[in-house]
């Protein structure tokens, strides 16, 4: 049909002449041009196909015009005979025609690809020869590169700004941006979006530290950049202070002594703050954490935190009050006092110290009240109301103690009544009047007051002693000491009268012999204040105490009566008249005893009756006497004197008056004495007796020698029979002095034969008569002892008999 519309011979000639149709030229057959335009995107390095219709055009031929100019040019073509590549081709990728159509595929897309492809197909169909125009407009997309961020300062300070690029070196527009900001834990949240690659931050915040991305996005793909970390340095904030264990006041915090305390000081800051620590203006610590074991009340006070940001050198600090709380030492003090002139009770209950002050309440009174305060409280109690014995409790709590403590006190009264007494001072210069009420709580008033109802003094508690100047005036009045108690509701009382002494004696006249103690009798009848002393006068008025050397008197003294003893009375001294002397306060008194010493009658005279040696040696006297007549004994003394001197010594005394001999011992063998005995009445000593010396005792031998005769004769029987019983016993060792004694025996003595063991019997004896030993026999009945014989003169030498002289003395 081509050819048959254009008359060409050959179907080259029209591929020939195509360009020029579509040019301009008409074609014979009548029929409409199709236009067909499209767009399609590449993407560089990728491939992308360019459709030229649906079915394959009998000829067809593809031209290229780069953006920006007009001109056409031949990239392939298809007469009829195969697709043709131009060399323009080669600049446009990997251009390939798709096998069976008229559609290019392009590999590896270069930017150069990029412009209106045309394809001009010419289709010979039964209607004849039809064009058609594919116009394809190729844009050739970059894909975009990974991103990168730029920071005008990676560190901004707080309240700066700062910008960020998102950078990218490739990437067809449009390009969208997105910034991405990822919290420390992790949350991402977008920042911004937009297609501009800056972000400019006016004002830099701490929430703006974090990570940041940016992420960019064309038609062909999107990107993200690396992390960057923004460090927004800012701080330190106003520091937070935690109490551990927490416990919050109106002054600020508190905690209990020994327990441990922490503190712990939290500003926000980048870098992170440095933090010290101050105690009352005083650096204590460096850290965040301030901990106190076992804190005490000492560390009451101000605790300041300074957070310091080294990088920028600021700092921000923060003050507490930190108070210590701690119990008062021990436990409640309770006590009563006396109000409202002694009538009323004033129960008083303190707890000093501790913080804050302890919380102190008293048990419910008798009216059933009950009050409440701190450190110190005072309930007043009716006092005639309140009974004898009556307890209260003060309770005592403290924030710091789990259990409450306590006291109590009691109230009673003092036991029995007022004591009064009266004494006086050294020399009796004042006069003292003491009343007493002991015991009792709270202690009793005392007040003392004249009989004419005039107060004395002042008042005082427990005790209360009145000074007066010693006079005589007082004598006969009388003082009452009142004593008041809340319990009660009257007063008590009790009464003084004052005395002079008066002194009084059971004899006025006493009398004593010589020689033995006599006492002297002193009593005070009426003194008060009691005398403090009653003072003796001897009768040369002298005064008479216990100091006196030696001991002549004796004084024994009591409260109301006073003894003086004069020892060993004489009547030349001691007779005469003594004084008993007592002052008090308030007078004095003496009164006289009269002593009279006389001397004990004289004793009967001495008779000496026998007086004699009591052997020849002379060293031993025997002497006994008579009295002459009955009298008053009380002993007897014996003195001795030597011919040769005229001194008499006493060789016995203090003898029994029921004594009348005595033997004297230990005298000179050799000295001659002469003794005379005396009689004794106490101290009266009677007349001696007259002188006499011992005789010697007459000579009697008789029973000596008798004594002496027979105890001889005992002895030497007695060493005599022991003497043979020796020698029978020991005939064989010591033979001599048996054959000395009782003889030899004679060989041709024969003893009767009754029997023939006899005879065997003498025969062995007589060989033991030639010396030789035979065995020892009990001699029967019928043998007799060898009697003694006259010495032999025919022995041997050396076997003489020996003479025994046995001598039996006897002695005296």
């Amino acid at each position: 049909m081509v050819h048959r519309l254009l008359g060409l011979p050959g179907f080259s000639l029209t591929v020939l002449l195509l360009p020029l149709f579509l040019n301009g030229l008409e074609i014979l057959d009548p029929g409409q041009v199709v236009y067909r335009e499209t767009r399609t995107n590449g993407v560089v390095d990728k491939g992308v196909i360019l459709e030229c219709g649906t079915t394959l055009p009998d000829v067809y031929i593809w031209g290229f015009t780069k953006p920006g100019t007009d001109t056409i040019r031949a990239v392939v073509y298809n007469f009829g005979k195969g697709p043709k590549l131009q060399q323009l081709a080669k600049d446009l990728g990997d251009l390939n025609v798709i096998t069976n159509s008229a559609s290019l595929s392009i590999e590896k897309l270069p930017l150069a690809a990029e412009g209106l492809y045309t394809c001009q197909a010419l289709y010979d169909t039964a209607e004849g020869a039809r064009l058609y125009y594919y116009f394809v407009y190729l844009r050739v997309l970059v894909p975009v590169s990974k991103p990168y961020i730029l920071l005008s300062d990676s560190s901004p300070v707080e309240g700066t700004s700062v910008w960020m690029r998102c950078g990218l070196e490739n990437g067809t527009d449009p390009v969208n941006y997105i910034w991405e900001q990822e919290s420390r834990s992790g949350l991402v949240t977008t920042l911004a979006e937009s297609n501009r690659s800056l972000v400019n931050v006016t004002w830099v915040t701490r929430n703006h530290t974090g990570w940041y991305r940016c992420l960019a996005r064309n038609e062909v793909n999107q990107q993200r950049s690396d992390r960057i970390w923004l460090d927004v340095i800012y701080g330190p904030d106003l520091p937070q202070i935690d109490v551990t264990p927490y416990s919050v006041t109106e002054r600020g915090y508190s905690a209990l002594e020994k327990e441990t305390v922490s503190l712990m000081c939290q500003a926000l800051s980048n870098p992170p703050s440095q933090y010290v620590w101050f105690y009352n203006n005083s650096q204590v610590y460096t850290g965040p954490q301030l901990t106190i074991t076992k804190i005490l009340r000492m560390h009451t006070g101000n605790y300041a935190c300074l957070a310091q940001n080294t990088y920028l050198n600021t700092r921000s600090k923060k003050t507490i009050t930190l108070t210590v709380y701690y119990p008062p030492d021990g436990a409640p003090y309770c006590s009563i006092l006396p109000v409202n002139n002694y009538n009323d009770l004033a129960l008083f209950c303190s707890w000093e110290g501790g913080y804050p002050p302890a919380t102190l309440s008293w048990s419910q009174s008798v009216h059933g009240n009950n009050i409440q305060g701190t450190t110190n409280i005072t309930w007043i109690q009716p006092g005639p109301e309140t009974t004898n014995n009556s307890v209260f409790t003060c309770y005592g709590s403290h924030l710091t103690l789990n259990v409450a403590q306590r006291c109590s006190t009691k109230t009673w009264l003092p036991y029995g009544e007022p004591q009064c007494s009266a004494y006086t001072t050294r020399n009796n210069e004042y006069l003292m009047l003491s009343c007493s009420w002991e015991g009792g709580f709270p202690r009793a008033l005392l007040w003392w007051a004249s009989d004419s109802v005039d107060m004395q003094g002042t008042s005082e508690e427990n005790s209360n002693i009145l000074v007066l100047r010693s006079s005589s005036t007082y004598s006969g009045k009388a003082f009452v000491c009142h004593a008041k108690h809340p319990l009660n509701k009257e007063s008590k009382m009790c009464v003084l009268k004052l005395e002079a002494p008066v002194l009084m004696t059971q004899r006025s006249v006493v009398s004593v012999y010589e020689g033995n103690d006599v006492q002297l009798t002193c009593i005070l009848s009426k003194n008060y204040p009691a005398v403090t002393e009653i003072t003796w006068y001897n009768n040369m008025k002298q005064k008479v105490d216990n100091s006196d050397t030696p001991k002549k008197y004796i004084l024994q003294q009591a409260a109301a009566w006073s003894n003086l003893t004069v020892r060993e009375t004489d009547g030349t001294v001691d007779s005469g008249q003594y004084w008993c002397s007592a002052i008090n306060a308030v007078g004095g008194a003496e009164i006289p005893i009269r002593l009279l010493v006389m001397r004990y009658p004289m004793p009967p005279n001495v008779t000496i009756s026998r007086i004699i040696y009591s052997s020849h040696r002379r060293t031993d006297v025997n002497v006994e006497w008579l009295i002459q007549a009955d009298g008053n004994i009380t002993g007897f003394f014996i003195e001795h004197q030597r011919l040769s001197g005229p001194l008499w010594q006493k060789v016995a005394v203090d003898l029994e008056p029921s004594t009348r001999n005595y033997q004297i011992n230990n005298l000179d063998p050799f000295g001659k004495y002469a003794f005379r005995i005396t009689a004794v009445n106490h101290r009266t000593i009677g007349h001696p007796s007259e002188v006499k010396s011992p005789a010697l005792p007459g000579f009697n031998a008789y029973p000596a020698v008798i004594g002496a005769a027979i105890g001889g004769m005992l002895v030497a029987t007695i060493a005599t029979v022991l003497l043979f019983m020796y020698v029978v016993r020991n005939r064989n060792n010591n033979p001599r002095l048996h054959d000395l004694i009782f003889g030899r025996q004679n060989s041709q003595s024969r003893e009767n034969i009754n029997y023939p063991e006899d005879e065997v019997v003498g025969g062995a004896e007589g060989e033991g008569d030639r010396g030789e030993t035979s065995p020892s026999t009990s001699p029967g009945p019928s043998m007799a002892l060898p009697r003694p014989t006259a010495t032999p003169t025919n022995l041997p030498p050396g076997d003489e008999p020996v003479n025994v002289t046995i001598t039996v003395m006897a002695s005296s």
